[in-house]
């Protein structure tokens, strides 16, 4: 008892005195000290040692201006770092890289809903305050933004803008542009800019060089983080009326690269900026090692892999087992050392899924759905199609700590999930769900019966083969809308099942353009969608999940849930102060999201699959999420 927590309330005090005298929190710091001095003589060491750390995490805050802030915990570089560490600061400088990308694109504005823009634009050429350490699950390190502060409630965030942030036309970023790009994105931005941008009560300029916005109650402790990510777009050369529409200029970033060349559809061209005023910083070292980028865009995906077999780009991130097993020993590969690579990601994997559009009556029914669910024969598809190499999704998180598959519901969930006792089916509180396991024989029995059980539960019969309504006879039917060839593959051989239970189901393809407005307007029964996910979820969840989502046209709350019990694990995701509070929250949302039954799982890769051409190398760490170009660099000739 005399120990250690003693020790730490007399170091304590002494640090707390020296490091926050006369600065907010500073009275509170020292009351809790002297709390931490009483306990360590009248109580215990646990005590003393609690009340320690409660202290010294006030004086922290209290500290002011900080170079990095984490959702949870604190930052793993401290202000001193020199660079990630998954980054090569050595790297040359130099070269080209080319991608290959399945689609097209009509706009290179990614900010606003309207056309098929090109995604990659940020961090390339448009710049945040701050930016995410891709080997940690959510913390924002020094950008434009030089440092942060904010205080332990999290209730308001203020950045202080470094002076030496340009645009590319030589301009400096200022205050003045932070709060123009704020107002314009909450105003004329993509939903989820509107939605979290809307949270700020206040905003103002405090001096040349910082900004400070007030959150008021929003009790969301992820909005400091939220506005770290707030892209910066320049006030004297920013089109305002013309903003939400879609666009093949736009203004000049702050980021490292510009726009050299656009053809729509085809091909963008982004060329290194020679005066990009960031390129020291520690954020950015060993980033962005290309002279020039080169984004190539192709219609179709046979085209798109025998493009990569000419060399006409330069990496490939395969996702299809059959191409990857079968299609990469050509004798190009084998002539100039294609390089193969199996890379382990600690990211949760992604949930690609068939979703219900529950906005249709025919999928309100949670019956309907199940049912729908247990005609689908993920065991023979895979093997017949895949050769095995897939795994099943079955959780919104899947192969991370945040993942409630195999897990049983700690009583912190329990808690959480108590007012909605009867939302989440047992199965998935005791850990123990799993989408239906099929004989893989493509017509399995088994399955059939329950799903014509669950059918009758719901009021649809089988009359003379066909799917109909009991009351009515209006036969069960409906269409899969689909924009890629792999895509209508899978929901071709879905409806091929479906037809077996005489449900007369149709797949719909269209480019990805209609595609995309169809999507973003909620105009259709079932969609192929991807959600994917961090190791911090915290707003995005109301823009993939929120009732509130549900009715607002472009979020990606895809099958219209509206859920109380969402909302409000949503709400205790955003007020969690520590990574079990977090973990608890998430596991709890994830049971409510599979016990709704609003997708059918597909499938994910267990690893993830990387060819590139002997001349792109890369760092032999990596970040959580696997691939990642931004620190890849042209091997020199003389290697």
């Amino acid at each position: 008892m005399q120990g250690l927590p003693w020790s730490c309330v007399i170091r304590s005090q002494n640090e707390a005195a020296d490091s926050i005298c006369n600065k907010k929190g500073a009275r509170k710091a020292v009351r809790m000290l002297a709390l931490a001095r009483e306990s360590a003589w009248r109580y215990s060491a646990r005590a003393a040692a609690a009340l320690c750390i409660a202290a010294l995490s006030s004086a922290a805050f209290a500290a002011g201006p900080r170079h990095a802030l984490a959702m949870h915990g604190e930052p793993a570089y401290g202000p001193g770092f020199s660079h990630f560490s998954y980054a090569n600061p050595d790297a040359p400088k130099g070269g080209r890289l080319t991608e290959g990308i399945a689609g097209t694109f009509d706009s290179i504005n990614p900010f606003v809903i309207r056309g098929n823009p090109f995604q990659p634009f940020r961090g390339y050429v448009v710049e945040s305050l701050m930016v995410r350490s891709q080997d940690e699950p959510f913390t924002v390190y020094g950008l434009i933004a030089s440092a942060v502060e904010t205080d332990e409630a999290r209730s308001y965030v203020t950045f202080t803008i470094d002076p030496r942030a340009r645009f590319s036309d030589g301009k400096p970023v200022t205050a003045d542009d932070v709060l123009f790009s704020w107002n314009l994105l909450r105003e004329k931005g993509r939903p989820n800019h509107r939605l979290f941008y809307g949270k700020v009560t206040k905003a103002e300029k405090i001096g040349v060089d910082k900004v400070r916005f007030d959150f008021g109650n929003a009790g969301d402790r992820e909005l400091p983080l939220i506005l770290a990510l707030l892209p910066v777009l320049p006030k004297h050369a920013t089109d305002v009326e013309r903003f939400d529409e879609p666009s093949l200029s736009i203004a000049p970033g702050s980021g490292p690269y510009v726009v050299s060349d656009v053809r729509p559809g085809s091909f963008i061209v982004l060329k290194r900026n020679a005066d990009y005023w960031g390129r020291d910083l520690p954020v950015n070292r060993g980033h962005f090692n290309f002279d020039e980028l080169r984004f190539e865009f192709y219609r179709d995906t046979t085209t798109w892999l025998e493009a990569f077999k000419r060399g006409l780009y330069d990496y490939r991130l395969e996702d299809d087992p059959t191409r990857w097993a079968n299609d990469y020993d050509f004798p190009a590969a084998r002539t100039n050392g294609l390089i193969r690579e199996t890379l382990d990601t600690k990211i949760p994997k992604p949930m690609f899924a068939l979703v219900f559009n529950t906005r249709r009556a025919i999928f309100s029914d949670i019956r309907v759905r199940e049912a729908l669910i247990e005609l689908l024969d993920f065991e023979w598809m895979n093997a017949k199609l895949f050769h095995s190499a897939y795994a099943r999704t079955s959780s919104f998180f899947e192969g991370s700590v945040l993942s409630s598959r195999g897990i049983t519901a700690s009583n912190a969930e329990r808690a959480l999930l108590a007012p909605f006792a009867k939302v989440v089916r047992a199965d998935v509180m005791a850990g123990s769900y799993q989408p239906p396991l099929s004989d893989g024989s493509g017509n399995d029995r088994v399955r059939a019966k329950r799903a014509f059980a669950l059918f009758a539960e719901a009021g649809w019969v089988l009359r003379d083969g066909v799917m109909t309504r009991k009351d009515d006879a209006t036969p069960f039917q409906f269409e899969i809308l689909v924009t890629k060839r792999e895509e209508e593959r899978i929901a071709t051989i879905y409806v091929t099942m479906l037809r077996r239970a005489g449900i007369a189901a149709n797949v719909r393809m269209v480019e990805g353009g209609q595609f995309e407005a169809r999507r973003q307007q909620y105009d259709y029964d079932m969609v192929p969608v991807t959600w994917q996910q961090s190791l911090s979820p915290g707003n995005e969840q109301s823009f993939y999940f929120g009732s509130a989502s549900a009715d607002q046209t472009a979020t990606r709350n895809y099958m219209g849930m509206k859920s109380p019990a969402v909302d409000a694990m949503i709400g205790a995701m955003l007020r969690a102060k520590t990574l079990d509070e977090l973990t608890t929250a998430t596991r709890a949302l994830d049971r409510v999201l599979i016990s709704g039954l609003y997708v059918i799982p597909l499938y994910h890769l267990p690893q993830q699959w990387l060819a590139r051409w002997p001349h792109i190398e890369r760092p032999a760490k990596l970040p959580l999420q696997g691939a990642l170009p931004e620190t890849w660099w042209q091997k020199r000739a003389s290697q």
